[in-house]
């Protein structure tokens, strides 16, 4: 298993290994970065058997010509949302208004762009010749937001979620935002307890016990947005990370839309 990093929020490319080819778990967001590993794999001699979005937002549905044309999975309610956009014969332009100006032109918006098949409603692992992927569907984030475990190797790619620069990003549209992900960190921590590497979908790859403390960061967080109190957390105030500093902006925004005030 391969991390690529992107200089683009750390995004992070998962890239997993099986004996004839590779699974490559959010492809990534520039395209000469999606070039680049797909040089990497052919000059290794491996194919690219499938792909996996996590959820569908536009920095985790890209693709590149050079990848191939192997199948991509999402969950059957993640590509249900994005089949939907894409119906939408204005797509480009409303997706190209999400990107930052300064990368939007590095980014292939082309007919690749979320090409997600829908797994089926009650599917539990990734159809790959490879290691075994389990896919823990919940409804935090996104619809249809997977993480994925490798079993047999411990990791847990958790998609937007458990990052150490990143604090919960709720799901504006969704009846309960804060109840959603709440129920996903209960369910990620009963099902990949096991996990000793997390790969957050931006940000640092924890080790060791680092999956449970990120959990219980997040957990700390929601409730204490959720009930009006105030927030401590690493994530914000003077110890954010360097280009982080708009996440306050973000927590402040989710703090008055969601936050109690009765």
């Amino acid at each position: 298993m391969r991390v690529h990093e992107s200089e683009v929020l750390q995004t992070n490319t998962v890239v997993v290994h099986g004996d004839g080819g590779v699974l490559i778990i959010d492809a990534g967001i520039l395209a000469d970065e999606m070039g680049g590993i797909a040089d990497e794999l052919r000059r290794g001699g491996e194919a690219v058997l499938a792909g996996f979005s996590t959820h569908p937002h536009w920095d985790h549905l890209l693709w590149h010509a050079e990848l191939g044309t192997a199948p991509r999975f999402g969950t059957a309610r993640c590509a249900a949302f994005i089949e939907a956009r894409l119906a939408d014969a204005e797509w480009r332009g409303a997706v190209a208004g999400m990107i930052s100006v300064d990368i939007v032109d590095r980014v292939s918006l082309d007919d690749t762009f979320g090409r997600v098949m829908g797994l089926p409603a009650d599917a539990t692992v990734v159809p790959w010749a490879g290691p075994r992927v389990r896919v823990i569907e919940h409804q935090a984030h996104a619809p249809g937001h997977a993480a994925l475990l490798i079993e047999d190797s411990g990791v847990l790619v958790a998609g937007d979620m458990l990052s150490d620069a990143l604090i919960p990003m709720l799901n504006v549209m969704a009846p309960d935002p804060i109840g959603d992900y709440l129920d996903a960190l209960d369910l990620i921590e009963a099902s990949a307890a096991g996990a000793t590497v997390i790969i957050p979908g931006h940000g640092a790859v924890g080790t060791g016990d680092e999956l449970q403390r990120r959990i219980a960061l997040d957990r700390a967080y929601l409730i204490a947005l959720r009930d009006g109190r105030d927030v401590l957390d690493p994530r914000l105030g003077p110890s954010v990370k360097p280009g982080w500093e708009w996440v306050g902006d973000l927590h402040a925004a989710q703090r008055e839309r969601f936050s109690r005030t009765d």
